[in-house]
């Protein structure tokens, strides 16, 4: 169905093409940027073998299908010489202007993580890595949305870029083709779909589809050409047939069959569990008008020839998806008495349909359509609040997920715009869709005309007038029913600067406790140089910010703490380093001891990574203790000589106990789910501690064994980006008679 190289393209055939639709195109700057890209990439091939320069060319020609503007096509011949030749943003900007630059350096930097080593999850360190892709695709994910909101044409390029790479896959490895199938499917294609450029998505899925499912894909591709002559016959009958009508009733139309993509006819199989032979919608026509009156007198005619199947039609041209997608849908018993899906739609909708946002680009006498404008608008802000309103990759994962590749519902407000929610959104997901002042002042809904409660479930085609008050507050009992993350991260907004000034003093007092939890000197600390130092990485602009990040809940104090101690000059004086042998001996580089016992101080609880100073005993070896011990303050002042600084590196996977203080609210089933967290990372429980208070909160006092630093902090991270956890943080000990209190 496919070919898998392009028929050869030459920059000819590229200028060609585009001056077919765009005679005034600046055809001397495609010349431009193709010389300068075929000269930088000269000597690179690709891995079937073929010059590397064919990849862009085929994407510029790609572009021109689609009607894109000469400086996307141009972008399109660069968009590979910053990653593979090392060429710099200012300079491209200078040898052809600004503009093409960030285009080109947009589309470099939507890489997804497709390249990056998979390992099996079988132990910790491949659960580390996973996370760590998991993080890094998010990342990259957020910059695929902030490139696209602030420019689609990046989108469009890239999309290109993906096409013609998913049309030559075979040459890959077969890891690496079921890698890039599954991200197109996953990323690529819906994100097509969202901009509505309907000739990319259906192919990417198709070829995805093959590289996936290459057993199904080739069954239905037998099954579909086994009945193509009996279609093609049912279709060209049919075809004949709406013609001599439409001819009859004076329409202007052309009329033309349409293919059933397989990966759609998969999808309908799986979904409504039926086999192939069950499909009986596999035949479609297109009807293309001049007007939208001539639309509705067509789907007249064509209801006057054959007989409407109840309840399949649908009116997108009066209601439009949110994509911009316009058309009128019907379905028939056409002739041989074999159903027959017909689409009817103008030469402007139907250029919409297949190109999407990329048809804003399109040569049209310089008209600009203001409805399209609007709805670009909407959807460059949406891409907006996708990548800014989630804090951690986790939860931006989860947003993503559950806004961009789930069911959706199609909304309209008052006056006819189309709003495109989750599937099972209410009113106030809707409010705050529009806008976040109108969330925050809902005081009630109307559906259809009727009042309806704030969380009713939504169907398409619902008219939602949103009833406001200037009185009127978000209430928390909204988080228990709406499912848009647009709308659930805003509500927690809204409660998050209401108590702005609590939280401050909140996150000033845990962090102080936990800077005395850790022995630490509260004063040397938090100094303002030291507190200056961290604002940055925090990504915050104040010190009230930083306690009120604690305070919130959204940064573990202890994080705080690390970053504090990490800027922290250590004492004076300390300056021997050693280093911990296999055997538990600890051999001293500097200072002339060797071969001393070691022991951990039980008032600091030491593990390997902490920052440690070692004191040596009177016949009991070496103690270890964490800087800032109040302990060792002790020993600083009266006994400096017995202290050296020790590098306590652990290299035999022995494990240390240490102790964990978390605070959270109270619910069912929470000791289940963080003793999870202890299960998956193979942490071991050794004793706990655990106390429910009446104000519906509970903490935890555990004692757990760990390898290291890295290892304590990877699970505390785990365990505060829970949604119930108020804080954690690293303790003492749990002596044995404490536990049985």
């Amino acid at each position: 169905m496919y070919y898998e190289k392009q028929n050869e393209v030459t920059i000819d055939t590229v200028i060609n093409r585009l001056r077919q639709y765009n005679p005034d195109a600046d055809t001397g700057l495609i010349m431009r940027a193709y010389g300068f890209a075929k000269e930088l990439h000269t000597g690179q091939k690709r891995m079937s073998g073929e010059d590397y320069i064919n990849h862009p060319l085929a994407t510029a020609m790609l572009l021109t299908e689609l009607e894109m503007d000469d400086t996307s096509i141009a972008a399109a011949l660069l968009h590979d010489i910053i990653e593979d030749a090392q060429v710099e943003f200012d300079q491209l900007a200078k040898l052809f202007n600004k503009e093409i630059a960030q285009l080109v350096d947009g589309v470099t930097k939507l890489k997804l993580a497709d390249f990056a080593p998979r390992e099996p999850e079988t132990d910790g360190e491949g659960r580390k890595k996973k996370r760590a892709e998991t993080d890094r695709s998010a990342e990259n994910l957020r910059k695929i949305f902030l490139a696209m909101a602030k420019d689609f044409r990046v989108m469009v390029i890239k999309l290109d870029d993906r096409l013609h790479n998913m049309r030559t896959l075979s040459s890959l490895s077969p890891e690496r083709q079921q890698r890039v199938a599954t991200e197109t499917l996953q990323i690529f294609a819906p994100l097509a779909h969202r901009l509505g450029i309907w000739q990319i998505k259906w192919e990417l899925e198709d070829l995805a589809f093959k590289h996936l499912n290459p057993k199904e894909y080739e069954e239905i591709a037998d099954r579909v050409a086994q009945t193509r002559r009996d279609r093609e016959n049912l279709i060209d009958r049919a075809i004949s047939i709406v013609k001599a009508r439409l001819d009859e009733e004076g329409i202007k139309a052309e009329i033309k069959g349409r293919p059933k993509h397989l990966y759609s006819i998969y999808q309908k199989m799986l979904k409504q569990e039926i086999n192939f032979d069950d499909i009986y919608d596999l035949t479609a026509i297109r009807i293309i008008t001049d007007s939208v009156g001539s639309c509705y007198h067509a789907l007249g005619a064509v209801h006057d020839t054959w007989m409407p199947i109840p309840e399949r039609f649908d009116d997108y041209i009066a209601k439009p998806k949110s994509n911009m997608y316009q058309s009128l849908h019907t379905k028939v018993i056409g002739p041989d008495g074999e159903p027959l899906e017909i689409q009817i739609r103008t030469w402007d909708m139907h250029r919409r349909a297949e190109y999407g946002v990329a048809a804003h680009w399109q040569y049209k006498d310089g008209a600009v359509d203001g409805q399209f404008e609007r709805k670009l608008s909407f959807l460059r802000q949406q891409l907006f609040d996708w990548q800014t309103d989630s804090k951690d990759n986790t939860e931006f994962l989860r947003s993503v997920t559950n806004d961009l590749f789930t069911d959706q519902v199609f909304i309209f407000t008052p006056k006819g715009d189309v709003i495109d929610l989750v599937a099972g959104s209410t009113p106030i997901d809707f409010a705050y869709r529009v806008h976040s002042d109108l969330g925050n002042h809902c005081a009630g809904a109307k559906v259809n005309g009727r009042i309806v409660p704030l969380s009713y479930r939504l169907k398409n085609g619902d008219i939602v007038d949103i009833v406001s008050r200037s009185n009127v507050a978000p209430s928390l009992d909204w988080l228990n029913f709406v499912k848009t993350s647009t709308a659930r991260s805003r509500i927690k907004a809204y409660f998050r600067k209401l108590r702005y000034v609590e939280s401050v003093a909140k996150g000033r007092e845990m962090l102080e406790r936990e800077i005395d939890h850790q022995r630490l000197e509260r004063a040397l600390l938090l100094k303002p140089e030291n507190v200056q130092k961290i604002l940055a990485s925090l990504n915050v602009q104040s010190e009230d910010d930083m306690y009120a990040m604690v305070g919130y809940g959204d940064t573990p104090a202890l994080g705080i703490v690390h970053k504090l101690a990490a800027v922290q000059p250590p004492p004076e004086g300390l300056a021997v380093t050693g280093k911990r042998r296999a055997e538990g001996r600890l051999s001293i580089l500097a200072g002339g001891v060797d071969d001393v016992a070691i022991h951990r101080s039980k008032c600091c609880s030491p593990i390997p990574g902490d920052d440690v100073v070692g004191y040596i005993t009177r016949g009991r070896g070496l103690t270890l203790h964490r800087k800032g011990c109040s302990n060792l303050a002790t020993y600083i002042e009266k006994e400096p000589d017995r202290l050296i600084e020790v590098e306590w590196n652990q290299s035999n996977n022995e494990k240390f106990t240490t102790g964990l203080r978390i605070e959270t609210l109270d619910r069912l089933g929470l000791l289940n789910d963080i003793a999870a967290v202890f299960s998956e990372s193979k942490t071991n429980v050794s004793n706990a501690k655990i106390k429910s208070y009446p104000n519906k909160t509970a903490s935890f006092d555990i004692t757990v064994e760990v390898e290291d630093l890295a290892h304590l902090n990877a699970v505390m991270t785990r365990i505060s980006n829970m949604s119930d956890i108020l804080e954690v943080r690293r303790s003492g000990m749990i002596s044995e008679a404490a536990a049985k209190q």
